[in-house]
């Protein structure tokens, strides 16, 4: 049995999916200009103004990356943009059952903070995961060692200059998985990762019907 089925896991994660199903659902229906409204707002006034809204990876690329870092065992994992930790979830529990590696995740917005922290808590995956709090630009200079795997899945303005901060730690063969690669502010970085001669393998694939995420391979 893997950490995925674990009881604990299994249930946090049906109830944070049927709540982000929910929403989404609730949204649609009361045609929700919540995000098109922030177009112009700073990245920490959009967290703070979105800090009740799931933004999860469907289940289906949470267990794609469940596999990915199970079959790369990397001693350290990034994930840029937590939410409400459902990622989190997936990476933590392939690095549990790793044996080794640890999980860091960055959040802006406190409330998901508080509530991402009680999840991992009480599903028994808060000793293999920091959480760091704040401007990720600058709370990633602390995450020391060997990164041999990415996950981008905050801002999307914000891909191409986490990857630079992160890019001298990066091992050979680490593995850069980025969301949402189908929304424009992804360009510059989905530039930067597609030309041969910035050091990556690099492909991309529908991950919901409408939008697309990214595997990169430093090679």
């Amino acid at each position: 049995m893997t950490t995925l089925n674990d009881d604990r896991v299994a249930r946090a994660l049906d109830r944070m999916y049927t709540a982000s199903a929910e929403q989404f659902a609730k949204m649609r229906e009361d045609g929700s200009r919540r995000f098109t409204d922030l177009s112009n707002a700073s990245a920490q006034e959009r967290a703070d103004a979105l800090s009740d809204i799931y933004m999860p990876v469907t289940p289906e690329a949470g267990r794609l990356l469940y596999s990915l870092v199970r079959a790369t065992k990397p001693a350290v994992v990034v994930e840029f943009g937590m939410s409400f930790g459902l990622s989190a979830l997936h990476l933590a529990s392939a690095v549990r059952d790793n044996g080794t590696g640890r999980v860091y995740t960055t959040e802006l917005s406190a409330a998901k903070i508080a509530a991402a922290k009680q999840t991992f808590a009480e599903t028994g995956l808060d000793d293999v995961i920091t959480v760091l709090e704040g401007d990720a630009l600058e709370t990633l200079k602390s995450v020391t060692g060997d990164i041999g795997f990415v996950l981008l899945d905050g801002w999307k303005e914000l891909y191409l200059p986490v990857l630079e901060l992160l890019e001298p730690q990066l091992t050979n063969g680490a593995l850069v998985v980025a969301d949402n690669t189908s929304m424009a502010d992804t360009q510059p970085y989905l530039d930067r990762v597609r030309e041969p001669s910035n050091g990556y393998v690099s492909v991309n694939f529908l991950a919901r019907d409408s939008d697309s995420m990214e595997l990169s391979c430093r090679a």
